[in-house]
């Protein structure tokens, strides 16, 4: 059973910065795209980035290029979003997943197999 580990969320100021982290467990890096997806109340769940199988390739959503920035270390089983320059409407919870093998980075909910349980994230004005 695949579990993912989401952390680094909190309540933060517009403008300021947070890390989130999200650990694999058993690995399950290998030749897997890594995604982020964030949920604000009374929404549905939306894409946020996605990353490659060997960093080779990132998708950003429209609304947060050049603030966000997704990476990974296979070697910890780890990815990681970077948030810069947080505004109030990235407000929400955010969930990392797990894409299937081979395939590419995706924007599509139904292209990731396994899911974290989510990580708050506030950001006030």
């Amino acid at each position: 059973q695949v579990q993912l580990v989401e952390s680094g969320g909190g309540l933060v100021q517009a403008g300021d910065s947070l890390r989130l982290s999200c650990l694999a467990s058993p690995p399950t890096f290998n030749y897997t795209p890594m995604g982020w997806f964030r949920q604000a109340p009374g929404k549905e769940r939306e894409f946020v980035a996605a990353i490659n199988w060997g960093s080779a390739n990132t998708l950003y959503t429209d609304s947060v290029k050049g603030r966000f920035t997704i990476s990974r270390d296979d070697a910890k089983n780890t990815v990681y979003l970077q948030m810069n320059s947080l505004k109030p409407e990235d407000t929400g919870v955010y969930y990392c997943a797990v894409g299937r093998t081979y395939y590419s980075a995706s924007s599509r909910p139904n292209d990731y197999m396994y899911w974290g349980q989510g990580t708050q994230v506030t950001v006030s004005s």
